[in-house]
């Protein structure tokens, strides 16, 4: 059983990509998903950031795993908003990802509302259609993150829409806490409906909702033990994404790469006895 590397999102350790980048190194991880930067998230960042955070990925060899701009958060009912995230914020997104030879960018799966009519689900099929389209044709993948409240929540939820978009470009962006409160387990019964579909993974915990109450890996709901063990035996993922999302950051991204690192041991030595 290979292990599975370990990244983790610049931001969950410091905004400030240079410390970011000094912890990272520290704990051994050279692949750095990025969010959020001192001047706002990608890719509505300052000019001189970005070619601060090119220079330091140059300099220190590391490899940036995906970019995340938060987009397609909105209702459907928010055309406009919609419309503007898909002609220009993907686009920029995409040539950002060129430049930090990103592979991947992730995205959401637009948030539902209590008078969502029956049709915006054509409606949402739609419009990542049409972002799925456009990666394509920029040579980049997209990847959709589970989201409670979203029309992509549930692993299962997330497999069908995927399978109505239908495109190679498009998967997903699995979050077994994010999926934590939905109509499923995340773990495995929401890990087993999507995992056709992965692309990326991210690692965070809960005790309560899935934003809630965020704790360190392996001290809250989600049976990350469990999650880590299928991982590894399916290598659909090349790595892992450490997602803390709980204070202090430093200290708890730390603790979770000591967890996961002590899963990926324990299986290892349990494996070769």
């Amino acid at each position: 059983m290979p292990p599975i590397s370990l990244g983790i999102v610049s931001d969950e350790i410091s905004r400030d990509f240079s410390e970011a980048l000094k912890y990272a190194l520290e704990w051994k991880i050279s692949l750095l998903e990025l969010r959020c930067l001192k001047t706002g998230r990608l890719p509505n960042i300052d000019k001189a950031e970005f070619k601060e955070v090119l220079e330091l990925v140059d300099r220190h060899r590391v490899f940036v795993t995906a970019l995340s701009p938060g987009i397609f958060k909105h209702p459907l009912s928010k055309k406009k908003e919609l419309e503007s995230e898909l002609k220009e914020d993907l686009p920029r997104t995409i040539e950002m990802a060129h430049k930090l030879h990103a592979p991947l960018i992730i995205v959401f799966g637009f948030q539902r509302q209590q008078d969502d009519r029956p049709e915006y689900y054509q409606d949402a099929v739609q419009l990542m259609k049409r972002a799925a389209s456009g990666a394509k044709d920029g040579g980049i993948r997209l990847a959709i993150e589970n989201e409670p409240g979203f029309w992509c929540d549930s692993g299962a939820n997330t497999a069908s829409f995927l399978k109505d978009v239908g495109s190679p470009a498009l998967g997903a962006n699995w979050d077994p806490c994010n999926g934590y409160g939905t109509n499923e387990r995340p773990y495995p019964e929401g890990y087993r409906a999507v995992k056709e579909h992965i692309f990326n993974v991210h690692a965070k915990d809960t005790l309560e909702g899935s934003l809630i109450r965020c704790v360190p890996v392996g001290k809250g709901a989600i049976d990350w033990k469990g999650q880590m063990r299928s991982l590894m035996e399916d290598r659909l993922v090349s790595h892992i994404t450490i997602e803390t999302h709980c204070l202090p950051l430093i200290e708890n991204s730390k603790e979770n790469i000591e967890t996961l690192r002590s899963y990926m041991r324990e299986f290892a030595e349990k494996e070769r006895s």
